[in-house]
């Protein structure tokens, strides 16, 4: 997927904005850092990830995806590539 600059640049500099949208944060949320990963071998891109840190008990990790515009098939395109 094609990452996103302009969320891209308000996640990396403003991580704690996604526990603002999550009911249930983890409670070391404020210390996730976000990082937009590609998979190498079949090349799929996600507009980010937000890492837990390194001492957390326990490891979530949260996938970013935005989208400005309608994308039927968004659903069954992240979880696919996600998954993969």
């Amino acid at each position: 997927m094609k990452r996103d600059s302009i969320y891209y640049q308000i996640f990396k500099r403003f991580p704690r904005l996604l526990f603002e949208l999550v009911d249930n944060p983890p409670l070391q949320g404020q210390n996730y850092r976000f990082e937009s990963l590609e998979v190498k071998e079949t090349a799929f891109r996600i507009d980010g990830v937000f890492l837990p840190p390194e001492n957390a008990t326990s490891k979530v990790i949260f996938f970013a995806e935005v989208q400005f515009q309608r994308d039927e098939a968004l659903y069954h395109r992240f979880f696919t590539e996600s998954l993969m």
